[in-house]
């Protein structure tokens, strides 16, 4: 298989995932973050990777609305952090994620490391229909 920005995988639920995108780990979290948003969404990627830990959703967020790009067409994951699992606290750091995203949803929202005894809850907390 040829991949291109373009290609995608769709996913048991029907939602579509860019095979390719950008990830902003150990991106400093500013203008450095922002600009390298704004040019991966300009020459096409539609996928961007961030998550709580990276310091960085805000500037992510920030790209995306300078962009110009519909919400829609942009797939977006972030993650939440181990101290933040469990069923209430993933739920609040999820909030958390989108206020600084400024976003109203993100399309993927990852455990970013499970934790032992926390498993349970957190996975409650992300499913929508439990």
């Amino acid at each position: 298989m040829q991949l291109s920005l373009q290609s995608s995988a769709l996913l048991n639920n029907g939602v579509e995932i860019p095979r390719l995108g950008v990830g902003v780990y150990q991106t400093p979290p500013g203008e450095l973050t922002l600009h390298a948003v704004k040019y991966a969404l300009k020459i096409g990627y539609r996928h961007i990777d961030t998550a709580s830990l990276y310091g960085n959703e805000g500037d992510v967020g920030r790209a995306i609305l300078e962009s110009g790009i519909e919400r829609e067409e942009i797939f977006i994951t972030t993650k939440v952090w181990n101290s933040d699992q469990g069923y209430q606290s993933t739920l609040a750091a999820c909030k958390r994620s989108l206020q600084r995203l400024g976003l109203p949803y993100v399309d993927l929202y990852l455990i970013h490391w499970p934790v032992e005894g926390q498993n349970k809850g957190t996975w409650r907390a992300m499913v929508p229909y439990h």
